[in-house]
């Protein structure tokens, strides 16, 4: 029998923490006020639950919905795409491009989203035609501004662009993160530039990627509800017009809550996913590989 066996073991128990008394202290006040909240939320008549449940299907709310969805994804794409041309002319030795790029990053990020929707939505006020001719001269074609862009266009561009100077800086971020020796050796295989950013470069880069585009793409299915302020029927939108006939605005502000959560979730479970299939290989923990 080996005699060393307790000593062993003893040393190799866990180290079991001392609760201090502060910590209970602060438990039960977060309990206590976890069972106001829900008792509030039961027994306060304001909360009107009965007509949460009425429209929480209505038409009119599952229309917006199919609209913040389709500005979310709209957006998002129109600024993935363009943010990771903006990142890419950053990166250029060409300083032209890259301060090109950085002022529209600059100019986007330094102005509030809400005021560039403004902008875009009354884009006649500052030119009421648009058109393509020679610079400086006769124009060839012309079009109504208002019916090139209308609310909905105005939407997704104030949008998309607000978005794209956001992207450009997280998929600049990834780009650095891969290693410069990486593009050595995928150019000496015969490897082009853009060949080696699409099949080296940014499929390692989308490690540092992911997390944080999934955070844009969730602040982004928030943030469509401010095209109400150009007439946009989203989620919020749909509520708006609802409350202000029946003047039930708390309940009608829980319905949107209730759906915004339902939307926010769905995405966080697909960020999950999207960042374990893409963190492989990364992280020492995972053995799904």
């Amino acid at each position: 029998m080996d005699t060393n066996s307790g000593p062993i073991d003893s040393a190799l128990a866990p180290v079991r923490r001392r609760q201090h008394p502060a910590q209970w202290a602060l438990v039960a006040a977060l309990v206590v006020l976890l069972a106001m909240l829900v008792n509030a939320l039961f027994t306060n008549p304001n909360f009107a639950w009965g007509t949460v449940a009425e429209y929480l299907f209505a038409p009119r709310v599952l229309a917006g919905i199919w609209t913040t969805v389709q500005l979310t994804f709209t957006s998002m794409l129109l600024g993935l795409v363009l943010g990771t041309v903006l990142a890419v002319l950053r990166l250029s030795s060409n300083r032209v491009l890259s301060g090109v790029a950085w002022l529209f990053v600059w100019f986007f990020r330094g102005t509030p989203l809400l005021v560039q929707l403004l902008f875009w939505g009354f884009a006649a006020a500052l030119f009421p035609t648009l058109g393509l001719g020679i610079p400086f001269g006769p124009e060839f074609i012309t079009w109504d501004t208002n019916a090139l862009i209308p609310f909905s266009v105005a939407a997704i561009l104030g949008l998309g662009l607000n978005s794209a100077a956001y992207l450009a800086e997280i998929v600049r971020a990834g780009i650095i993160s891969v290693p410069y020796g990486q593009s050595d050796a995928a150019a000496a295989l015969g490897f082009g530039r853009l060949r080696t950013l699409r099949h080296v470069v940014l499929p390692q880069a989308m490690r540092v990627i992911i997390p944080p585009l999934g955070n844009e793409t969730i602040s982004m299915l928030k943030v469509t509800s401010l095209v109400l302020v150009i007439g946009v029927q989203d989620l919020l939108g749909s509520v708006t017009e609802i409350y202000a006939k029946n003047f039930k605005q708390i309940p009608l502000l829980i319905v949107a809550c209730v759906w915004y959560l339902v939307m926010t979730s769905v995405l966080s479970v697909g960020q999950y996913y999207i960042e374990r299939k893409y963190g492989r290989g990364f992280n020492g923990n995972d053995r799904s590989r």
